[in-house]
């Protein structure tokens, strides 16, 4: 078994990317054959290459919501940052305006304790209510509901990964730090959907006109996806949960691409999870009711999947995807599928090249 130093690497610091190319598909592109290792390097437009008429690609429709809140607390006017992180009304869509509390969980920034309250610019306050004793809070916000929305999308800020620094607010961000297909109607994300920020409209456009099917999945991305592996052993890691929406257009999708020996590619470590949480007797239970013609609704769930080497993928056939972070459970994830002997020699290479790195970097296909 391996542990989680075994996926550790040295990244020097001008590798990480602070922001993407221009057009978006315009970043390096690597090639990995799971088949015998072969490495292979392009741009990202030229995926369409490696992707077969049938082929059913799977992306994160997700949409990032500007979830950081800076505020001053009210007794003493000293700066307080509360990210938003989780609220279950979130998942339900519309927003419902007559719910008696909007109580989030939260990250904080700076010291905090119950009972205290927050201010934030266009009339929003919070009062935060408990330490939850796993590094977040549970807050309560005196807006809900569409006023809620509207301050937020107003005041709240992108919520870029601590390694792309920033010492001001950027526009950009807004538009660069979200993929061209988020559905308004699914936000939810505290991270992008990352590997999905390679493609362009007329891309996606140019694979639809070859015979690639596209479909979509919903993964709200919480931060434990990012959350540092602080266990010795892999196997002691526990994921924090994250919701998922399969549609029964989806569903269909995938059980005839297998039922066709087609290929199912995830875009992005997400769509990954969210197909493997659909594995297994949940999926067996999908194709008997699709057998009786009875796939009439989506399919909404909450999945903390962990996978890491020695894990048999059951619906991912291939990847796209960024590179991760050392000792991150994405970089685990990718090992998992390619095998870790592959990935750490393209990682070697990457390096060795000079690709750029993690959210704003290149690409990786795995197939």
């Amino acid at each position: 078994m391996y542990k989680v130093a075994d996926f550790d690497y040295h990244l020097p610091d001008g590798l990480i990317a602070q922001k993407p190319l221009r057009p978006r598909d315009r970043s390096r592109l690597l090639v990995l054959s799971r088949r015998d290792g072969e490495i292979e390097h392009r741009r990202f437009r030229d995926i369409i290459d490696y992707l077969q008429p049938g082929d059913l690609l799977v992306l994160n429709n997700s949409k990032v919501f500007p979830a950081r809140l800076i505020g001053k607390k009210a007794e003493s006017g000293g700066k307080i940052e509360i990210f938003l992180h989780r609220n279950d009304d979130l998942f339900k869509v519309p927003a419902a305006d007559d719910r008696p509390d909007n109580v989030w969980e939260c990250l904080i920034g700076g010291r905090i304790r119950s009972g205290q309250e927050v201010d934030f610019p266009k009339g929003l306050s919070a009062k935060v209510l408990r330490d939850n004793a796993d590094g977040t809070w549970q807050v309560r916000f005196n807006l809900k509901g569409q006023k809620f929305w509207r301050v937020i999308n107003a005041i709240g800020l992108v919520p870029l990964p601590p390694y792309i620094k920033r010492s001001r607010r950027r526009a950009s961000d807004e538009s660069n730090y979200q993929t061209v297909f988020a559905d308004d109607t699914k936000i939810g994300s505290v991270a992008a959907p990352t590997a999905g920020l390679h493609f362009t409209e007329d891309l996606l456009k140019k694979l639809k006109m070859k015979g690639v099917k596209i479909e979509y999945v919903t993964l709200h991305v919480g931060l434990g996806t990012f959350a540092p592996v602080k266990t010795e052993q892999i196997s002691d890691h526990k994921m924090h949960s994250e919701f998922v929406i399969i549609g029964k257009r989806t569903v269909q999708a995938i059980l005839e691409a297998k039922r066709e020996h087609k290929r199912v590619i995830a875009v992005g470590t997400t769509s990954a999870r969210a197909l493997e949480s659909s594995a297994g007797s949940m999926m067996i239970g999908w194709a008997d009711r699709q057998e009786r013609g009875a796939i009439d609704q989506n399919q909404a769930f909450w999945t903390n999947i962990f996978i890491y080497p020695g894990y048999r993928f059951k619906v991912v056939d291939g990847l796209i995807t960024n590179f991760h972070l050392p000792k991150s459970t994405l970089l685990m994830l990718v090992s998992a599928l390619a095998g870790k002997k592959a990935i750490d020699n393209a990682y070697r290479e990457a390096l060795g090249l000079k690709y750029r790195f993690f959210s704003y970097g290149d690409a990786m296909f795995i197939y």
